[in-house]
Order: C-alpha cells, then structure tokens, then sequence
C-alpha cells in the first residue's frame, strides 16, 4: 500500500501544471516514465499506445500551430512534450503480447483498422492514464491538453495512418505559479452505487 507521500504525489496533491521551470528533463527519466507507464493492464494485453517526445526547438516548432492558441505558451516552455497515440494496427504484436492466444492477431486483421479503433482508443486511453501517473511517480509535473487538432498533429507527427494522436501531454518541473485554484470533485453519493 502506498503512505501518504505517495498517494498525495499520485492522485491527492497532483495538479495540472500550468508553468514550467527550465529545468530539463533527461532522456532516463523519460524512458523511466514509460518504464512504468509500460505496465498496467489493457484489454487482453494489447498495449496500443504509442509515444512520440517532442524535447528540440525545431519540433515544437511543428507542434506549436496545432495547438490551441492557450495552449502555446505552456507548451513552449515545457522541457518536454508527449504525443500520445493510439496504434491502430496494435494486432501484429498480439502473437508477442497475448502469446496464449495468438491467434486473435488473424481475427484483428479481419476486422481492418476501422474495427479496430475502439479497442485501440479505449485501451490507449487507459494507457495514458497510466502515462500521467508514471510522471508524476518520476516527480515530473503534467500539462495533459485536448485542446489540439488532433488530425493535423497525427499528419505531422505520425503520417501514414497507422497510429492517432489522442493526448498532448506537458512534461517538466513546475515553474512560477503552476497551479490553478482546486476545483471540487463530485461526491461519493453523484457516483457511487452499490448493487
């Protein structure tokens, strides 16, 4: 069981980060992000996220006029950007991933890249919650952002059609100000049933 230290880190005290500091974030911790993120469950093992770092002035260069006009800013001064995608042709790693049942590869073949999106999506959204939580388990604070074209980053940034950028993800060390006010969440009895 995780103590308060960790609980407050992940879920409790985590806030989405506004500002960044220029601290860099390095290639390990990065890679240790995904060495975490790489390890929750998805829908039979398929694991169909898919993760571009964009860390050089360059690549921001692209990113920057995809992203809405509030969303710039952050962005820049971000240390490192995560394009989180969803592969839509996940399958050809299923013999690999669910060797016991390697044959559901074939039945994922046939139901082409348009059946296979839910999955992909739903199982690389989950992902990328679990993305968020490795950061912030690595003490990198997060800027998740939708507010994107999302099209227009998968053409730029993953072209060929084989993968879907879902998330935009800030990543570094807070800066000045960082966080907005909490806002309140809903209360056990809004969500909650018990049957």
């Amino acid at each position: 069981m995780l103590d308060e230290a960790g609980r407050a880190a992940l879920f409790t005290e985590a806030r989405t980060s506004n500002t960044f500091s220029p601290e860099p974030v390095t290639d390990e911790t990065l890679r240790a992000v995904w060495d975490l993120a790489k390890w929750p469950p998805t829908a039979a093992n398929t694991q169909p996220l898919r993760v571009v770092f964009v860390r050089t002035e360059a690549g921001k260069r692209r990113l920057l006029p995809l992203l809405s006009e509030g969303n710039r800013a952050k962005t820049e001064a971000a240390p490192a950007v995560a394009i989180l995608a969803a592969d839509l042709d996940f399958h050809e790693f299923v013999p690999r991933t669910f060797p016991a049942r390697a044959e559901m590869k074939d039945s994922f073949e046939a139901s082409g890249r348009e059946g296979r999106a839910p999955m992909a999506r739903f199982n690389s959204s989950l992902q990328a919650g679990y993305f968020l939580l490795a950061a912030r388990a690595e003490g990198l604070a997060t800027g998740p952002m939708a507010g994107f074209d999302a099209d227009a980053v998968t053409a730029e940034f993953l072209p060929g059609g084989r993968e879907q950028a879902i998330l935009v993800v800030n990543l570094g060390h807070p800066g000045e100000n960082p966080w907005f006010p909490r806002l309140p969440r809903l209360e056990e009895a809004d969500v909650v049933r018990w049957a």
